[in-house]
């Protein structure tokens, strides 16, 4: 089996090296690296279209080739499936991660990770995004067990627009609680944008602050399972048509 591993982190963070690592030597595949040069975080599904991508092979541990770039993490999977491919390598699974920092709620919808995977759903690969839930994040086995027992129990062989979206807390093994099979819900934080002061005219402002801690909320929803010691696990999908609101339309008839 051939995978595919990228990340939005940087093709130097440990998270990248020890998916790579179990890949290789917990399920017995043949790996294949394209990431970024550096950190990518928050880019989302975003991809470079007014600027050169660089592209150059290097060495990872467990990887029969390794490729890094200078584009974001959704360039990366684009790249890196022409680089493959043109040296006639065919994927059969893409894996993003692991990423330091959980990718849950709302936040699915600004993460690398979750990007480069849905990147790969679009190409037709069956894709996971996986993450541990600190953004220094230290204990990476589980996320890893995660991952090999998604190849060992789905075959690699889910629908390739479904995105499986895996998430651990930063806990040894032994700590964390168990799996919950999850959907996705707010991702809300305390004081989430800071003023820093003020450069002659200018504002400046910076991303920060504390997630919200939720109560009275069932651990069927991500935040809400990881809050609480938890794995989670949510299927996520490329398909962002709202199906139910398709009959308002009819109702409301704009246009007509």
């Amino acid at each position: 089996m051939n995978i595919f591993v990228t990340n939005d982190d940087g093709i130097n963070e440990t998270g990248i090296r020890e998916l790579v690592k179990a890949l290789h030597e917990k399920a017995g595949a043949k790996v294949f690296v394209c990431a970024p040069d550096g950190q990518r975080s928050a880019m989302s599904h975003s991809i470079t279209m007014r600027e050169t991508i660089y592209a150059e092979e290097v060495e990872i541990e467990g990887a029969e080739m390794a490729f890094v770039t200078s584009g974001t993490p959704a360039d990366c999977v684009i790249v890196g499936l022409h680089l493959f491919r043109e040296r006639g390598i065919d994927i059969d699974l893409l894996f993003a991660g692991i990423n330091h920092c959980s990718n849950i709620g709302t936040d699915t919808i600004y993460s690398g990770t979750v990007g480069a995977a849905t990147e790969g759903a679009i190409h037709h690969i069956p894709s996971a995004a996986v993450s541990v839930d600190t953004h220094h994040a230290s204990h990476f086995e589980y996320a890893c067990d995660l991952a090999v027992d998604t190849i060992k129990k789905t075959g690699g062989t889910w629908d390739s627009r479904i995105i499986i979206n895996i998430n651990t807390p930063n806990l040894p093994k032994e700590e964390i609680r168990g799996v919950k099979y999850t959907v996705i819900g707010d991702r809300e934080y305390v004081d989430d944008i800071r003023f820093k002061g003020t450069e002659g005219n200018k504002g400046m402002y910076r991303y920060g602050g504390q997630p919200v801690v939720y109560e009275g909320l069932p651990d069927t929803i991500d935040v809400i399972a990881m809050q609480d010691g938890y794995a989670s696990i949510t299927p996520l999908k490329v398909d962002m048509t709202a199906h139910e609101a398709t009959g308002l339309l009819e109702e409301w008839r704009i246009g007509k």
